[in-house]
């Protein structure tokens, strides 16, 4: 058998494992990008995939201008792919294991500090066709912190109004239930009783009744955004930062935020951290004169 027909099983297998669209398409991605290279080295089985072929590909991905945060992601993809052969027993080793993954700079993620928000929340006109929706949009992703995937694939059947909790279906379809605040609770309510109507399938839909796609949403957040921040990244992660960090800062356990947000690792959460630290150091030099 070829790359590309293991390539093919190994995306069936995600599939038959319940990973997101997402995934699969970055995966499917990153693996043809990897075959072209393949094919202009002369490799086509398996078994005549080396260390060097790995390397190589990610030396041209570096002179062609990638980002370390892209390469990195593209040698996960190939790690897993050598994993699953490993396994199939197509090869008898993995030639990408012992590569290591190029170290990549950890910015700080864009956040509203507690008055924009709270702008942010005023400035969407209730009145105006979807107005409601969106507002109930908004007032979710800060108050809950899901991730957008997990907003647009919320189901009727997933919120408890009356004991004001959601469920959502996380990386690897993990489920978790999550409080929702008195604030978010009322506007998903409006929301329900005065344009969705209580039916089943998906709460938040588009124009044409259809589910809201994840593009439409990031859509809807930027725009309102842009209105009361100037932030290098606006899209609802923005509003997910925003959500732990101002837990964060009035005091919330560090475990807390991460089983709220999902996260797997605590060192995951721990980002956080250093952005209550950032705004420290802002607030010192501003305010201390030998700053």
């Amino acid at each position: 058998m070829n790359i590309i027909e293991q390539i093919d099983g190994f995306l069936e297998e995600l599939i038959r494992r319940e990973y997101s669209d997402y995934t699969v398409k970055s995966y499917k991605t990153d693996l043809e990008e990897f075959c072209v290279y393949l094919e202009k080295v002369g490799r086509e089985k398996p078994e005549e995939i080396n260390r060097n072929d790995i390397r190589g590909f990610m030396g041209e991905l570096l002179s062609y201008g990638y980002k370390r945060s892209s390469i990195a992601r593209k040698l996960s993809a190939m790690k897993s792919l050598f994993k699953f052969m490993v396994r199939n027993k197509i090869i008898k080793s993995n030639p990408a294991l012992s590569i290591k993954t190029p170290r990549t700079d950890r910015l700080i993620p864009s956040f509203l500090s507690e008055e924009e928000a709270e702008k942010l929340l005023e400035v969407i006109p209730d009145k105006m066709k979807l107005g409601l929706r969106n507002r109930a949009i908004i007032e979710l992703l800060y108050g809950t912190g899901i991730r957008a995937s997990e907003l647009v694939n919320i189901n009727i059947i997933d919120l408890d109004l009356e004991q004001r909790l959601l469920r959502v279906f996380g990386k690897g379809k993990k489920e978790r239930i999550l409080p929702v605040g008195r604030k978010a609770y009322e506007w998903l309510k409006r929301y329900l009783d005065e344009d969705r109507g209580y039916e089943e399938g998906a709460i938040f839909l588009s124009k044409s009744g259809k589910r809201l796609g994840q593009r439409d949403l990031q859509r809807i957040v930027k725009r309102y955004i842009s209105s009361v921040a100037s932030l290098h990244q606006m899209s609802p992660h923005t509003l997910r930062h925003t959500f732990a960090t101002h837990l964060l800062n009035r005091g919330a356990d560090l475990r807390a935020i991460q089983e709220l947000l999902g996260h797997e690792s605590l060192s995951t959460t721990q980002i956080y951290t250093h952005m209550s630290i950032e705004k420290l150091k802002e607030e010192y030099k501003r305010a201390h004169p030998r700053a």
